[in-house]
């Protein structure tokens, strides 16, 4: 059986691919949230990637949620004001001088 088409999400029984696996590892955004300084140091990566405004926030979802269950609050609440930020940000951004689709 042939595997299906990469990024898709599907994977059909007896496939060569694994479920787990990062098929496109270029495109991954490393996150770190063990002191206060890693998640800062995150969040700043994070406002320079040119990644669409929905995947940033993405993103730093995982890392708040991720300190919250590991009782980190601190590292949490900076995630938090980060995405408050790029929120900010994105609102204030003039509609007429975004990419029409």
């Amino acid at each position: 059986m042939a595997d299906p088409k990469i990024g898709t999400g599907k994977k059909p029984k007896g496939s060569g691919r694994r479920l787990y696996t990062d098929e496109n590892p270029k495109d991954t955004v490393g996150i770190k949230f063990a002191t206060p300084t890693d998640a800062r140091k995150t969040v700043a990566k994070v406002k320079k990637i040119s990644k669409p405004f929905a995947r940033k926030i993405q993103i730093l979802t995982v890392g708040e949620q991720r300190a919250k269950v590991m009782g980190k609050t601190q590292v949490a609440a900076i995630f938090k004001k980060g995405k408050e930020a790029i929120r900010r940000n994105e609102k204030g951004t003039n509609r007429s001088t975004r990419k029409k689709v």
